[in-house]
């Protein structure tokens, strides 16, 4: 299967707010859009399960992630890599 015909793939980058679970992690994403009616800037906060196959990524971790086929019934994002570490 060639790329053309396969739409890219959603990139966010988010911070690990939980790593409790096995293989997953919850990663806090902002996103940011203007008011319908206002105009001003609202932040909206979302939590997504991620999947991180290597372990590789603690609490406070900045994660780029990337959006995948279903992986279990809230999964549908994996780790790419650990931009920045927790201190």
């Amino acid at each position: 299967m060639s790329n053309k015909n396969r739409a890219s793939r959603k990139i966010r980058t988010g911070i690990v707010v939980s790593d409790k679970r096995e293989n997953t992690v919850t990663v806090a994403i902002e996103l940011q859009y203007p008011h319908p009616k206002y105009g001003k800037i609202v932040k909206k906060t979302r939590n997504l399960h991620v999947h991180d196959e290597k372990f590789d990524s603690k609490i406070g971790d900045t994660v780029e992630i990337m959006e995948t086929k279903p992986i279990s019934k809230t999964k549908r994002w994996r780790v790419i890599e650990v931009i920045e570490r927790a201190r």
